[in-house]
């Protein structure tokens, strides 16, 4: 009787790997839960975690500028308001290029959209459509060219006056930078004695974190730098005006994950076509997706290969996941902490294997004594 039960009781008993996978289970579950409320929370406090993530990311590429000049003698506070003050300006600068650039254009712009529907009238009629649908395609496409040109020229004025969030944002991150920049190294060692683990891993973690922030930047500046050169080469060939504006555009435009690039092109494009006509604006538009795709794809490898020791069909796919799971913040953290994250592993496996005994030996063989 007690083997029939025993027996009975043992075919109810779940096996192995089926118990490994319900434990697999919740823990995917706890992570997707853990996510979620990190989401949650982040857009809670957007308003004062955003300027601080953002004054972080700066903080630690510009760490090693502060201590540059701290070691020239530059007191920690004075070189942090010195970067501050440099941001500032280089971001005034660029509105001014920007906005004086699109004004300079505005009325060839429009002129040159007009020219251009007349055009693609003239190429509907000569295809074979008849005159009512070209007609009706051409009104349509001046409402847009309307609405689109009253935005670029005036929707930015609009949205500056009804930007008191975005200066609320700019203050908070500028205050965060300066006090992240002077007062790094305390903040940073305080950090590590309060995140519950021996100083030395701690030390690890936050060093490879600020190596991979600054690596992934490393590789953005390369990348942006490529991208503006092509740009302003192309922009003096085919003889489109503010060829140095349109090369400063894209250059900033492509520390703005994926988003950036395309920004930069509308300008550019929109520049070309207000300064030089259809056919330059058409060479422009080749010239965007060359540096954007085939010419990027060469360099990409070279420039985050290098810099982050990761895949670039990683970064694409990390960075996606990001900013579809946390946005803007996730566009910019996620290469950066992939990279972090593969680091430390390999860091702390290393360090496993170097305090293991090896193969063949053993601790009470390694103490004993000799003859």
């Amino acid at each position: 009787m007690g083997t029939a039960s025993g027996g009975l009781a043992d075919a109810f008993v779940a096996p192995r790997w089926l118990r490994e996978a319900g434990g697999m289970a919740w823990l995917l579950i706890g992570i997707a839960v853990l996510l979620a409320g990190a989401v949650w929370l982040l857009s809670l406090t957007y308003a004062i975690i955003g300027p601080l993530i953002a004054a972080l990311v700066i903080a630690a590429v510009a760490a090693p500028v502060v201590g540059w000049l701290q070691g020239h003698r530059i007191p920690r506070g004075a070189g942090a308001a010195l970067i501050l003050l440099a941001m500032i300006a280089v971001g005034v600068i660029l509105a001014i290029v920007v906005l004086a650039g699109v004004a300079s254009e505005s009325a060839a712009l429009s002129g040159h959209l007009t020219e251009a529907k007349n055009s693609l009238e003239g190429a509907l009629r000569s295809a074979g459509v008849d005159a009512g649908t070209a007609q009706s395609v051409k009104k349509d496409l001046s409402a847009s060219a309307t609405k689109a040109v009253k935005t670029l020229l005036n929707g930015v004025g609009a949205s500056l006056r009804s930007a008191s969030s975005l200066a609320v944002f700019i203050a908070l991150t500028a205050l965060s930078l300066f006090f992240l920049l002077k007062d790094g190294p305390v903040i940073r060692a305080w950090g590590e004695r309060h995140l519950g683990l021996p100083v030395p891993v701690a030390r690890t973690i936050t060093t490879r974190g600020l190596e991979s922030l600054q690596g992934y930047f490393l590789g953005l500046t390369i990348l942006a730098v490529f991208n503006a050169v092509v740009v302003g080469l192309g922009a003096l060939a085919l003889g489109i005006p503010l060829p140095g504006a349109l090369a400063l555009v894209t250059f900033l435009g492509a520390y703005i994950p994926y988003f950036g690039a395309f920004i930069a092109g509308i300008f550019a494009v929109l520049v070309a076509l207000g300064g030089a006509g259809i056919d330059a604006a058409i060479g422009m538009a080749v010239v965007q997706l060359l540096a954007n795709t085939v010419l990027q794809q060469l360099a990409q490898p070279i420039a985050f290969g290098a810099t982050l020791g990761i895949h670039p069909l990683a970064v694409l796919v990390v960075t996606i996941a990001g900013g579809t799971l946390f946005g803007g913040v996730g566009l910019i953290l996620a290469p950066p902490v992939t990279s972090a994250v593969v680091r430390i592993s390999s860091d702390l496996a290393h360090a496993r294997a170097d305090s293991e005994p090896p193969l063949g030996g053993s601790a009470e063989g390694a103490a004993a004594p000799g003859p």
